[in-house]
């Protein structure tokens, strides 16, 4: 049988994993954050919760929604990111914004559990 959906809630999007551990998102990208959904270029603003155009490679399993960014868990143990990367709050070395997930390569060989995004 397949695991619950879930949902997390940021100040301007929503994130959702289905039953199959699919990733979806929806809300407004405010101006200042264009990568805030996660969808690539362009996309600033969904109705309704929309499939990422890339996987994870796994399933997700977790994740978080915070005010600039979001953050997920794959079964694998991987940890991805997008949004606003400005202080470096997506883990990956730099201040980039990602406009697609990405994987945190700081945890290569290593098992993330849990993952949570906060205000900054």
């Amino acid at each position: 049988s397949n695991p619950p959906a879930r949902a997390a809630a940021g100040k301007w999007h929503s994130v959702f994993i289905d039953g199959e551990g699919w990733l979806s998102s929806c809300g407004k990208a405010p101006y200042y954050n264009p990568a805030l959904l996660g969808h690539g270029e362009g996309v600033t603003g969904l109705n309704t919760p929309t499939g990422f155009p890339q996987s994870l490679g796994e399933r997700a399993v977790s994740m978080s929604a915070g005010k600039y960014h979001s953050l997920a868990l794959a079964a694998d143990g991987c940890a991805w990111s997008w949004g606003d990367g400005l202080f470096g709050r997506l883990g990956h070395g730099d201040g980039q914004n990602q406009l697609l997930p990405k994987k945190i390569e700081a945890f290569t060989g290593q098992r993330v559990v849990d993952v949570s995004a906060g205000l900054h």
